[in-house]
C-alpha cells in the first residue's frame, strides 16, 4: 500500500512539474490591432474600467485600444488560439475566463492569444468586435513566423458572448467587416478550427433575450447578420462545442442549432451536451460533469493534428482557474437578464 501511494504521491509530482516547466511567460508580447489613425471617432471617454466586485471582477471595459496579449508557452507546439472572452458585449470576462484558459493552453505547449476588443455598450458601433476579431485572426496569420506559430494550426475559442464572436468569425470568415488597412489584411481570416463553450449563437426569436442580442441590436439587420446558424457553410472551419443542458442563460438550443447547421453542411463537428453546469464554468469545477470539455477538447484537436502527442494536462494544475457555479446554480448577477446579462 505504502508503495502505491508513493507511486502516485510521484506521479503526481511529476505532472505538476510537467505543467511548470510548459508554462506560459507571464509577460506577454502585446500587439495593438490597428494602425494608428485607424480608429476614427473613438467614443471612448477615460481609462479601460477593470470590475472589483460580483462576477464583474477582472472583466474589461471602456476600451479604446483594441490589442491582443500573446503569451509564449515554454515548449511550444506551433498551434495557437485566440481566446475571447464573453461578457456580452458590454465587458469582457478577462480575469475569469480568458486567462484561465490561456493558462491552460500554454501548460500544453498552445500559445495563448487573449483578445481586448471593442465593445457596442461603449458606443462603438456593433460591427466593432467582429472587426477586432478578423483583424487579429489576419495580423497572427501574417506573423506567424516572428510568433513562432503555424499558419495552419491557427484556432478561435470563445465562451458565452465569446462564443457568439467566435461563431461569426468562423462562419462569416470571408465577410468585408472593414476595408483593408495594410499587408496583413491579405492574410486569410478563417480559422483552422473553433472552440464554442457555453455559446450564444442566435439572435433570432426565441433565443433573443439575451445581451448580446441588446447591445448588437442597434444594427437594423443584427438578427441576420449576427444569427450565427444562418451563415453557416460548407468551408467553416471544424467546430468543437461544449454546453450544459440546464444552462439558464445561453439556453442549450444555441448550441443545438449550431451543430444541426454544421452537420448539414458537412462540417466536421462534435458537440457535448453536460446534464448539468449552469453557464460560466469556464474550466469546470473539478469533478463536475463540464469539467470534462478540455480533455475532450484537447483529444478531438489532437485527433485533427493541432494539438502534438504530449500529455493532456487536467486543467487543475493551474494556479488561477476560477470557482465555477456549482451545477444548476444562477451566476450571482442574473446574467440570463437583458438588463445587465453576460451573454
Amino acid at each position: 500500500m505504502k508503495t502505491l501511494w508513493m507511486g502516485r504521491f510521484v506521479a503526481l509530482g511529476c505532472l505538476l512539474l510537467a505543467a511548470a516547466a510548459q508554462a506560459q511567460s507571464t509577460v506577454p508580447t502585446v500587439l495593438e490591432l490597428w494602425p494608428q489613425g485607424t480608429l476614427k471617432d473613438n467614443p471612448v471617454r477615460g481609462p479601460e474600467r477593470v470590475g472589483q466586485d460580483g462576477n464583474g471582477i477582472g472583466a474589461v471595459s471602456n476600451i479604446s485600444t483594441p490589442r491582443m496579449e500573446i503569451y509564449k508557452p515554454a515548449r511550444p507546439n506551433g498551434a495557437a488560439v485566440l481566446i475571447l472572452g464573453g461578457g456580452g458585449y458590454f465587458r469582457i470576462q478577462i480575469a475569469n475566463e480568458s486567462r484561465p484558459v490561456a493558462e491552460w493552453l500554454a501548460a500544453m505547449g498552445v500559445t495563448p492569444v487573449i483578445l481586448y476588443y471593442r465593445l457596442p455598450v461603449d458606443g462603438w458601433k456593433a460591427e466593432a468586435p467582429f472587426q477586432d476579431a478578423q483583424r487579429a485572426m489576419r495580423l497572427l496569420r501574417s506573423r506567424a513566423g516572428e510568433l513562432g506559430i503555424d499558419a495552419q494550426r491557427i484556432g478561435v475559442l470563445g465562451l458565452s458572448a465569446g462564443g457568439h464572436l467566435a461563431a461569426i468569425i468562423e462562419s462569416r470568415y470571408d465577410f468585408k467587416f472593414y476595408d483593408a488597412v495594410d499587408e496583413a489584411d491579405r492574410a486569410s481570416a478563417r480559422p483552422d478550427f473553433a472552440t464554442l463553450i457555453y455559446p450564444v449563437i442566435s439572435l433570432q426569436p426565441p433565443y433573443d433575450t439575451t445581451r448580446t442580442r441588446r447591445e448588437l441590436g442597434t444594427q437594423s439587420d443584427a438578427i441576420e447578420a449576427y444569427s450565427a446558424e444562418r451563415h453557416v457553410s460548407a468551408s467553416t472551419p471544424p467546430t468543437f462545442i461544449a454546453h450544459a443542458a440546464d444552462d439558464p442563460i445561453a439556453k442549450i438550443g444555441h448550441s443545438l442549432l449550431m451543430f444541426s447547421a454544421l452537420r448539414e453542411h458537412g462540417v466536421p463537428s462534435e458537440l457535448h451536451v453536460f446534464e448539468n453546469g449552469g453557464h460560466g464554468w469556464t474550466l469546470g469545477r473539478p469533478g463536475a460533469l463540464a469539467s470534462s470539455w478540455p480533455r475532450l477538447f484537447a483529444l478531438w484537436a489532437r485527433s485533427h493534428g493541432w494539438l502534438d502527442q504530449r500529455s493532456i494536462l487536467p486543467p487543475s494544475v493551474i494556479q488561477n482557474a476560477p470557482r465555477a457555479p456549482a451545477a444548476g446554480s444562477r451566476v450571482d448577477d442574473a446574467d440570463d437578464h437583458e438588463q445587465d446579462s453576460d451573454v
